[in-house]
């Protein structure tokens, strides 16, 4: 896959950036240059390699599942500027 100028004039469009015509080309490069590298990395062999948390050996911690607490409504809507009928009130953002 190669990207050209209107492909990067797309991608910068749909991620808010505003580049120069001019950069344009450059930009195009460096996509490819990203996209090269990708390529590369899909040669890679990993069928045996287990799956990583990080890259060095460790285990996630694990804590029981259990349900603890509750019943404390009261007190965290009392840190709410606006709660009624046991819910947070927020201002409406979409009409």
């Amino acid at each position: 896959m190669s990207i050209d100028r209107d492909d990067a004039r797309r991608v910068a469009s749909l991620a808010r950036i505003r580049v120069d015509e001019e950069d344009l080309p450059a930009l195009a490069s460096e996509f490819n240059a990203i996209l090269g590298f990708i390529e590369q990395l899909r040669e890679v062999d990993v069928r045996d390699v287990e799956p990583m948390t990080s890259v060095t050996p460790m285990r996630l911690k694990r804590r029981a599942d259990r349900i603890a607490g509750g019943g404390i409504a009261e007190k965290v809507l009392a840190n709410a500027p606006d709660a009624r009928e046991g819910y947070f009130v927020v201002p409406k953002v979409v009409e």
